[in-house]
């Protein structure tokens, strides 16, 4: 029986000393991750790197992790035009079979998905600001995004007839959508100004538009887009994704 005892105290002192330092080695290595994807991405701030699934070791020496999540708090992507960058906010990614280098100088996920969500003032920047002619003696402009309730967006289009603009914006209802590497708003119904007679191109040249959003973190690409109550959330997904290297 004292032997027994022993042999049950020296199991759990040796589990515990395992458990610290699978601990010890999964904090190294969210650290490690987290640099190089700083580094490769050229980020301003280090972004969160949560390794998940225990023992860590055990996974290290098959030399995949099966679940990672990364956090991105703020991420410059790219627009497609003119060196032009969108903010995106909250960037947050799952990724699956991730299999890495010993020094963890490269890691490649098998599949991601995500989350992230872009505010109506980033999305704004992609319409036409300025007063633009859709009728002879009419002109207008996006003036305002906001949510417009069940995943559409509200655009607020402020016009002006004949010299005379009108006492408030008026808002359309729209559909936004992605399609590839852009987000597409488009309006339900044609807005009316002031009862001039307006051709459906000329007003939709004001009321729709579209944004890309190139070079996402490791090739993730955009899946889905939703209008929700502060911007516009956006889903990602990807396979191959470099967490780093």
């Amino acid at each position: 029986m004292r032997a027994l005892r022993i042999l049950l105290i020296l199991v759990v002192i040796f589990g515990g000393l395992f458990v610290i330092a699978d601990r010890v080695a999964v904090n190294f290595a969210e650290g490690e991750v987290a640099d190089k994807l700083k580094t490769s991405e050229n980020l301003d701030t280090t972004p969160d790197v949560s390794i998940k699934g225990f023992p860590f070791l055990t996974q290290v020496v098959g030399g995949a992790l099966d679940d990672v999540q990364v956090g991105i708090a703020d991420y410059e992507a790219d627009t497609g035009t003119d060196g032009g960058t969108i903010r995106i906010d909250d960037l947050e990614a799952n990724m699956k079979g991730v299999e890495f280098s010993g020094d963890y100088s490269s890691a490649t996920a098998s599949t991601a998905t995500g989350t992230a969500s872009v505010t109506y003032d980033e999305l704004l920047k992609a319409a036409k600001s300025e007063p633009t002619e859709v009728a002879p003696g009419v002109t207008a402009n996006i003036v305002g995004l906001s949510d417009g309730g069940n995943g559409k967006i509200k655009v607020a289009v402020e016009a002006t007839v004949f010299g005379t603009k009108l006492p408030k914006p008026v808002d359309v209802l729209s559909t936004v959508t992605a399609k590839g590497d852009t987000v597409r708003v488009q309006a339900d119904n044609l807005p009316s100004f002031g009862g001039a007679d307006l051709a459906e191109n000329r007003v939709r040249a004001i009321t729709d538009f579209q944004q890309k959003i190139e070079g996402l973190p490791g090739g993730i690409q955009l899946d889905k887009v939703q209008a929700a109550r502060s911007g516009v959330e956006i889903t990602v997904k990807g396979s191959n994704v470099k967490l780093a290297g």
